[in-house]
């Protein structure tokens, strides 16, 4: 059996294929996009590396599928004057993430304040990944206003960055580590 080819130099000149093959330049919005929810899912990974019982690592795993799913979707651009939807992203995934929110957030204490990002170190990495989940949003708003994106996809980053900080501020409440809050006067 053949092995795979790593690399191919088809992208010396800064240029790369999108699903179907189309070439584009590295820095165009829809690569942007796409490589943005790429990075989000590397940062994802570092957090599966940690300790949670076994429903946490079932949603953490749940997401980086979606987000491939996701991925996989801008990566593929739509023929003129079609509006497609994301494969394997509906409605009942946005509600798991709201249902895996509500959960965390039922055992966390009140917010008095912003949050500092910081804590136990797997807290801090989901800061990161929210942070980054937030510039995948803006990433892909930028698309979607030169192509249509299937509004779930949009729904679904938006409630993965909640559900990114309630995760952080479990993590530090379940490890006994206080909150750091902002102190404006500071």
């Amino acid at each position: 059996m053949k092995k795979s080819i790593i690399y191919t130099c088809t992208g010396d000149a800064g240029t790369t294929s999108l699903v179907g093959g189309q070439r584009v330049k590295k820095n165009d919005i829809r690569i942007e996009a796409y490589g943005t929810v790429d990075e989000l899912s590397a940062h994802i990974g570092i957090l599966s590396a940690y300790e949670y019982d076994k429903s946490q690592k079932e949603v953490i795993e749940f997401v980086q599928n979606k987000l491939f799913n996701i991925g996989a979707y801008l990566a593929t651009e739509a023929p003129e004057g079609e509006a497609p939807l994301a494969c394997g992203l509906g409605e009942n995934d946005i509600k798991r993430l709201e249902e895996a929110i509500d959960v965390i957030d039922n055992e966390l204490p009140r917010l008095k304040s912003f949050v500092l990002p910081g804590g136990a170190l797997h807290s801090s990495m989901a800061h990161v990944a929210r942070t980054v989940c937030r510039r995948c949003e803006r990433r892909i708003i930028a698309l979607a206003e030169t192509t249509y994106i299937d509004p779930n996809v949009l729904k679904f980053i938006n409630r993965l960055s909640d559900y990114l900080f309630v995760l952080s501020r479990f993590i530090n409440v379940s490890s006994g580590i206080e909150e750091k809050y902002w102190n404006k006067d500071c």
